[in-house]
């Protein structure tokens, strides 16, 4: 923060003069109110039985001289030291503050085997506890990440067995482009402090001290700032309740595109024909069919878990629609999932939703990030979390220029489950803070399911002849693959290439781009001079998979003229069944599960290399296997996440 400034002589001491003039005018004229816990007043003041640590975000550390203003005229006799790093900024601190009688203790956690001081500092914080000194500790610092508690602090407390004051502060401030985005105070502003109930850390729960002194924090943190961006929140507010008229005509248009559902239009208005049941509900949302496949293992281990409880889980697509009332006619926990279209992000359909289910608790997935949605859920008490968090570099640059926005909605989550480290940092870089990495549902998923007749009947219509299968396919792509074809008919003149698209609908439209070629959904088979066949249903991907052995997966490839803003598939659906696979080069939006599978997986960049990969693959079987087998491999992995996932939801609705 600091860095810019002298570090030696003459500018150093004019600069900490001129620093220290302007924090006492923004601090003293702020005016301050102070929301301090009943068991937490004598321990701020020095007046309790024991001392105490003090724990602000580090965000929040330029804010404690006033704390300490507030608490000294109560108890002349009170000391205060703060833990400073060792590093130049964390010096100019210190003799930045040391005429108001803080003492540093210089120190912090030692790392990869290089000593910063912490050991010492350690020995020199239990000796001014013993002395009735408060400490104040900033658990993120000194480098962050923000907002999440380093082990120092607790190690400290059990130690010491000194109780920890969680604080929050805030003020009329400007933030520093910082990790930890630093508050800086502005003069005759208003600012406030909130002190929490103390915490106890006993040896017995030591790793979970962590995680409560993580979230009291949080909490006070919440009751001391106002919610960022109320403007912007109120104008997106207003633009969506204004445009409500058009949204209405919106959805007729696409109800007449085969893309909404007649007779469940209301649904996206908030309405339901439909009566909440009796207990406790759990609303669970999945955008498109990607999302709903990689959550409806958690909905079985909920639903096993809690035999009384139901799940209203609304999806975005027909297509997400139609797979989940499938799956629900197949599972033992059908009959207590109701399925709705969620309503559009206007505040008045989603207050009339709430309203009517009375959800326990919500859960979204993935990127669904919707202002007005999340402003209703806080509005009507209700906790909720995201699942599977990504969020792509483009999506956090297009977040960053509505920044406060952003901010708003991701402190609107009790915990954020995300998918990635990748996906943590962006979602940090937004102001996320209650973020943790469990693992990612999609790879935790259990095979596609496929029906075992039609697994027979497929294997008859293929027998005898080469085939490939280019799955999830998107507009545009279908070109790519039918000039491969063509490099291919003088090696294998039998070849047959079996195509799902990723959207059903585009079922003709591929066939009449392919001469006509044969499209499952009409109940037409490929003849022996057909070379394509366009298997255009919906939730056959487990069929396809277990029976077509080389696989190359859509959504993935440039197409001629368009903006390479595809992000690939998860190429861990195929893997589970042993298939050769490959995928163009646009794989952003599963860049981890690509990278887990290594050179099990190829990446061909154009018609070309596609060409050549297929050629390759069915000339050298043994191969192929082996890249199979080791994409199987890793695809198995971490199958306990979804039970995992269900308990941490189970226990947000006890709160």
């Amino acid at each position: 923060m600091l860095r810019r400034l002298p570090g030696t002589g003459g500018a150093r001491a004019l600069a900490i003069v001129l620093l220290r003039a302007y924090l006492r005018l923004a601090l003293r004229t702020t005016r301050w109110t102070f929301d301090i816990h009943p068991d937490a007043h004598p321990l701020l003041t020095g007046r309790g039985e024991h001392s105490a640590l003090v724990a602000f975000w580090h965000e929040a550390l330029v804010l404690t001289p006033a704390l300490w203003w507030w608490a000294t005229p109560q108890n002349p006799a009170l000391r205060l030291h703060v833990l400073i790093s060792r590093n130049r900024d964390g010096r100019l601190v210190t003799d930045i503050v040391a005429p108001w009688k803080i003492k540093a203790i210089a120190g912090s956690t030692d790392r990869k085997g290089k000593s910063k001081g912490g050991a010492r500092a350690l020995r020199r914080m239990l000796d001014q506890v013993r002395n009735d000194s408060l400490i104040v500790i900033t658990p993120d610092g000194p480098r962050g990440p923000r907002r999440q508690v380093q082990q120092g602090v607790v190690g400290l407390a059990r130690l010491s067995a000194a109780p920890i004051v969680p604080v929050g502060a805030c003020c009329s401030a400007w933030r520093l482009d910082t990790w930890d985005r630093m508050m800086v105070p502005l003069p005759f502003g208003r600012g406030r402090f909130v002190c929490g109930a103390p915490i106890i850390v006993t040896p017995h729960d030591h790793e979970d001290a962590a995680t409560r002194l993580g979230d009291a924090i949080d909490q006070a943190m919440r009751a001391a700032c106002p919610a960022p961006a109320r403007f912007l929140s109120g104008l997106w507010a207003g633009l969506a309740t204004a445009l409500a008229p058009a949204l209405t005509l919106l959805l007729r248009r696409r109800l007449r595109r085969g893309k909404e559902v007649r007779g469940r239009l209301n649904e996206r208005r908030g309405r339901s024909a439909r009566p909440r049941p009796p207990g406790r509900v759990l609303w669970l949302h999945a955008a498109s069919v990607g999302e709903t496949l990689s959550v409806l293992p958690v909905v079985a281990e909920l639903t096993r878990r809690d035999a009384t409880l139901h799940v209203l889980f609304t999806t975005a697509t027909v297509t997400a629609g139609e797979l989940l009332d499938r799956r629900r006619a197949q599972a033992a926990w059908g009959a207590r999932v109701i399925h709705q279209f969620v309503p559009l992000d206007v505040p008045g359909w989603m207050d009339r939703f709430l309203r009517h289910w009375r959800p326990d608790a919500a859960a979204l997935t993935e990127s669904e990030l919707w202002p007005n949605l999340l402003e209703s859920c806080h509005r009507a008490g209700v906790p909720i979390v995201l699942l599977n968090a990504r969020l792509s570099d483009r999506s956090r640059a297009g977040w960053s220029r509505l920044r406060g926005l952003a901010e708003r909605m991701l402190g609107r989550f009790a915990w954020i489950a995300a998918r990635s480290d990748e996906d943590a940092a962006r979602l940090h870089a937004l102001g996320a803070t209650r973020v943790d990495v469990p693992g990612d549902l999609k790879d935790a998923a259990p095979p596609l399911p496929a029906d075992p007749a039609e697994i027979d009947r497929l294997r008859a219509v293929i027998a005898g002849r080469p085939v490939w299968l280019a799955a999830s396919t998107h507009e545009g792509e279908e070109d790519l693959i039918a000039q491969a074809d063509r490099l291919l008919r003088d090696r294998h003149p039998d070849l047959l290439t079996i195509i799902v698209p990723r959207h059903p609908e585009r079922g003709v439209e591929i066939a009449e781009l392919l001469d006509g070629a044969p499209r499952r959904a009409a109940g037409a088979e490929p003849g022996p001079a057909d070379r394509f066949w366009i298997c255009d249903t919906l939730g056959e991907l487990g069929l396809f998979y277990r029976v077509v052995p080389i696989v190359f997966l859509g959504n993935s490839l440039s197409a001629p003229g368009g903006r390479d803003e595809r992000g690939g598939h998860n190429p861990l659906e195929p893997a589970r069944f042993g298939a050769a696979l490959a995928s163009g080069p646009l794989i952003a939006n599963f860049t981890g599960a690509f990278a887990r599978l290594r050179d099990a997986v190829a990446i061909v960049p154009d018609a070309a290399a596609l060409a050549d990969w297929v050629d390759g693959t069915l000339a050298d079987p043994a191969r192929a296997h082996d890249a199979g087998c080791r994409a199987a491999q890793v695809a198995s992995q971490d199958q306990g996440l979804p039970g995992r996932i269900a308990a941490r939801l189970l226990a947000l609705m006890e709160t």
